[in-house]
């Protein structure tokens, strides 16, 4: 059970290392510029991208670290 709970909590870090920016940006485009109609589970993806972006703002710029 531990295996698989390391192996999920891995997908999801490299799932958002590389999505995060096309839902942060993209989202609002879809639901504005080409009226798509909402999706929970979309908008959870987005406000978790979101939150992720914030964090590396913070580290970047208040924080002055690197990964």
């Amino acid at each position: 059970m531990m295996k698989f709970i390391k192996e999920i909590y891995g997908v999801g870090i490299i799932f958002f290392y590389y999505i995060k920016w096309p839902i942060l940006i993209g989202l609002p485009i879809l639901y504005f510029g080409l009226d798509y109609k909402s999706n929970l589970i979309m908008n959870i993806l987005w406000g978790y991208s979101f939150l992720l972006a914030i964090k590396d703002f913070i580290y970047l710029v208040i924080l002055k670290k690197k990964y």
